[in-house]
């Protein structure tokens, strides 16, 4: 069957999340140390690392977490949620300034639009930080509005195979026909893999590498100007 639509994860594959992240946390860690948070950068972040960690990015209260764990002499000096709001402050300056996604990005989901093939979204995460992405990183203009699928939304999660599922459901697509298009092998390639999807590994900026366990992709690419000669000569998309 003929690909009518090409389906993409975002975190670290339309942008590099992993990279993003850390420039954020510092900023927002050095905004913190001006406001009055007398600690050694390093230690701050080491510590910070470690509230992610236990906590998860998810959580919404991360720099409160931080100062109830350092607990530093400074703050009895100052309110310490002055020094939070900044930290807050200065990591949301960062999302204004440097949440870009890959140069090849905005190229490969124009072109796929006017080859008149759906683009869309599948995401794990909450409904309103990844649907923030989306409109920062400027993919709205290009995706197709009915196929952007987030898993709290759904109250799906991936790796669960039913949050592809009910994609392919929903846009009236036979499994062969989509190609999903991420940097898990787990959560990316196996289970779109399990119910016929084309699956392509986008390796640029993965943080895990594939196991014994993981279904093979269809294909691997490192940028998206290599995935667009593949949708052209392999797929025979005019993009």
């Amino acid at each position: 069957m003929a690909l009518r639509a090409v389906l993409f994860d975002i975190d670290d594959t339309l942008y590099s999340t992993t990279q993003f992240a850390r420039s954020a946390r510092r900023n927002a860690v050095r905004a913190m140390i001006a406001a009055g948070l007398d600690v050694p950068e390093e230690v701050v972040l080491k510590e910070l690392d470690e509230v992610l960690l236990e906590f998860s990015s998810n959580y919404d209260h991360h720099y409160d977490q931080l100062l109830r764990r350092l607990r530093p002499r400074s703050l009895q000096r100052t309110n310490p949620a002055l020094v939070v709001a900044a930290g807050v402050a200065a990591y949301h300056d960062t999302k204004f300034r440097e949440l870009k996604p890959f140069d090849d990005v905005i190229p490969l989901l124009s072109a796929l639009r006017a080859a008149g093939v759906v683009t869309g979204i599948i995401t794990h995460g909450w409904t309103t930080k990844q649907s923030e992405k989306i409109v920062r990183l400027g993919l709205l203009p290009h995706l197709e509005p009915r196929a952007v699928f987030i898993s709290e939304q759904l109250g799906i999660s991936k790796p669960n195979p039913k949050i592809y599922a009910l994609a392919l459901r929903d846009l009236e697509l036979e499994a062969p026909e989509a190609m999903y298009v991420g940097d898990s092998p787990s959560h990316d390639v196996t289970p779109p893999k399990s119910l016929g999807m084309k699956a392509t590994w986008a390796r640029r900026s993965a943080r895990y590498q594939p196991t014994s366990a993981d279904a093979a992709p269809d294909h691997v690419v490192d940028d998206f100007v290599q995935l667009r000669g593949i949708l052209r000569e392999q797929h025979g998309l005019a993009v």
